[in-house]
């Protein structure tokens, strides 16, 4: 049952805290034809359930539903169908309790160009009925590093800032569960790795953290879980490592000893390649050929080995796999 204190802006019991932050069954959208364009489905019956306090990627192509899930979640986007909870908390049923649980980082940098970042988050906080001697706006402004901005107005902040100053209103009110909408696109790395080391202090704290990004490398570092999302429909959900262990393909990388004009044929078995730096890329996969033998295979054609090394599938692999098996 929903046990929280009578204002919006408190966190959740501890005592409470569900198995799942985030759970979905039968998530359905359907925007409705308009203008000559026909309806489009969105989503199409997505179930998805996000341990509690994980760092959870949420990955897809551009139109593949992502911003329409993450927009249900946060009360502006209204379902066709379906049911989703926030940290238990039934976003129909219960969906007071529902939104003070979550914490939405929005991709825009929508932010009020004449209000100082002090004046946003007492704003902000108001809106969720935090208590003024509950506020927490020096704090969280320390947190994020923007102390020294407090008082000026948002229009003067460089775009990393405000990218900060987005971090922070979705903290006000204290939510368990924290939702980033590509919130690094368009900062430079500095200000990149400034803020998932305080994401990760965050989740370490024990906030439940859903991060979408384009950055596949960001997930593939920084997500315990991943599902990826196309069409509107669940294609893959579960650990970082076992999705990368979907694509055995590993690479061997071989600088001969001395140039070479083409690849043998012997090798084509091998989807042999020749790069234009001289080294030549074979592929295989471990549980059928093993490395030893192919480096044999390779000293038969009569190529002299300088220097070897072996490449590993990333996220981007499975990605553009599991996405192109959809599209096609």
């Amino acid at each position: 049952m929903d046990d929280i204190t009578q204002h919006a802006g408190a966190p959740v019991k501890k005592a409470e805290t569900p198995a799942y932050a985030i759970e979905t069954r039968g998530l359905r959208k359907v925007y409705r034809a308009r203008s000559g364009q026909p309806a489009k489905e969105a989503l199409k019956g997505v179930d998805l359930a996000i341990p509690t306090g994980s760092i959870f990627g949420l990955l897809g192509p551009n139109g593949a539903g992502k911003s329409t899930f993450i927009n249900i979640l946060a009360g502006l986007v209204i379902k066709t169908a379906g049911a989703a909870a926030i940290w238990g908390h039934d976003i129909d049923a219960a969906s007071r309790q529902a939104k003070a649980s979550i914490g939405v980082v929005p991709q825009e940098l929508n932010l009020d160009p004449f209000f100082s970042p002090a004046e946003a988050l007492e704003f902000q906080a108001g809106l969720y009925g935090v208590p003024k001697r509950e506020r927490r706006t020096a704090e969280i402004l320390d947190a994020v590093g923007l102390t020294d901005k407090a008082n000026a107005y948002a229009r003067t902040l460089s775009g990393g800032m405000r990218r900060r100053l987005l971090v922070a209103k979705a903290l006000v009110h204290n939510p368990p569960v924290l939702v980033l909408d590509e919130p690094t696109a368009g900062v430079d790395i500095e200000l990149r790795n400034q803020l998932w080391t305080y994401v990760r202090g965050l989740n370490r704290r024990g906030t439940t953290v859903v991060l979408t990004t384009h950055y596949l490398e960001e997930a593939q570092a920084l997500c315990d879980r991943i599902a990826i999302i196309d069409k509107g429909a669940v294609v893959a959900h579960d650990t970082t490592p076992a999705l990368l262990a979907r694509i055995e393909d590993k690479q061997l990388v071989i600088r001969p000893l001395a140039p070479i004009l083409a690849v043998p044929p012997a090798l084509a078995v091998f989807k042999a390649e020749l790069k234009p730096t001289g080294e030549l890329v074979l592929s295989y996969r471990p549980s059928q050929t093993q490395l030893d033998m192919l480096i044999d295979a390779v000293r038969a054609t009569g190529i002299q080995i300088s220097d070897l090394s072996t490449v590993e599938p990333d996220l981007e692999d499975v990605f553009l796999q599991l996405t192109r098996a959809v599209s096609g």
